[in-house]
């Protein structure tokens, strides 16, 4: 069995409530027409070894963002795994992607031809603007507190010698160069929910600190962007005002991004990863951060309204 799978010599988890089946409708048992008393079910087992196999779903992204960890290009920079929220349209007719599935899949790189757009409408902003303000003010039971900053950056991106660009990141108040760096995409993965209102993206970036560059920039990005910090993740919420140059129309759009906060410990757990020299918890502790990066992007697409762009 995979280090990863229940074994048979784990000490089974506490057992789960099970209801009794509701009798079919019109069941009686006596002339007063009353449903026959069903004794309660006992808990049932997780499964025949008494716990419950890791999602395919989520070992799928976890392989998929440990590949992409462990076989990145050598030298410095810092590991970047964010999920966006948006739409996956066909290529050929721009409309939303159809396939024949039922429920929240995982397309097989390079097979589908379609693009991704992250872009939702104004509408969509403010829902979720007052759905994570509302977590902020008032965590659920069992979850810990949103944390919450404001912040307004300008992105100047410049031509290098490489395929990306640079991109220089200024605080807009005080004009401080926050980051200056070159962004170098390792591989998506797209989610596609049929049920839902949006589609999701999972991208594994690597960027690398490079000097300040020189010349004229040939595009910016303004970026008024709410962070909510929650435990290892971080949900941004930006709006978008997006130029080419001195005359241009600029173009405003709205994005939704989850991210790991902390790259050095995402990095940390990829490489005890499965190694069985440390403890059961290290060697499952990549999983489960993937496993709460998943759940969270499902809240979010999930609490989608329709109308994206």
């Amino acid at each position: 069995m995979d280090s990863r799978e229940p074994h048979m010599d784990q000490p089974p988890p506490a057992k789960r409530a099970r209801r009794s089946p509701s009798p079919p409708l019109g069941a009686t048992n006596n002339s007063n027409g009353h449903a026959p008393h069903t004794p309660a079910l006992p808990p049932l087992s997780l499964s025949i070894l008494g716990v419950e196999p890791l999602d395919e779903f989520i070992r799928e992204v976890a392989d998929f963002v440990h590949h992409m960890i462990m076989t990145r290009p050598e030298g410095p920079g810092t590991v970047e795994v964010e999920a966006k929220v948006g739409v996956l349209r066909d290529k050929a007719s721009g409309q939303r992607l159809q396939l024949p599935v039922l429920v929240e899949t995982v397309l097989a790189p390079n097979t589908v031809d379609c693009r991704f757009e992250s872009n939702m409408t104004t509408m969509q902003h403010k829902h979720y603007n007052q759905l994570l303000n509302n977590l902020k003010t008032a965590s659920p039971s069992g979850s810990s507190p949103l944390a919450y900053e404001h912040v307004r950056l300008i992105d100047s991106f410049y031509p290098s010698e490489h395929r990306e660009r640079i991109r220089v990141t200024r605080n807009e108040k005080t004009g401080a160069v926050q980051e200056c760096v070159r962004k170098v995409r390792l591989g998506d993965l797209n989610i596609y929910s049929p049920k839902r209102a949006a589609d999701w993206r999972i991208s594994v970036n690597l960027e690398i600190p490079v000097p300040p560059p020189l010349g004229t920039s040939t595009h910016t990005r303004r970026k008024d962007r709410m962070k909510y910090s929650h435990e290892e993740f971080v949900i941004d919420l930006t709006q978008v005002t997006a130029s080419s140059g001195a005359g241009s129309k600029s173009e405003v759009l709205h994005e939704l991004e989850l991210e790991l906060a902390r790259p050095e410990y995402l990095l940390a757990t990829a490489a005890r990863r499965g190694d069985p020299s440390v403890s059961e918890h290290e060697r499952g502790a990549f999983d489960e951060l993937i496993r709460a990066f998943v759940n969270n992007a499902r809240i979010l697409v999930r609490n989608a309204h329709d109308g994206w762009q």
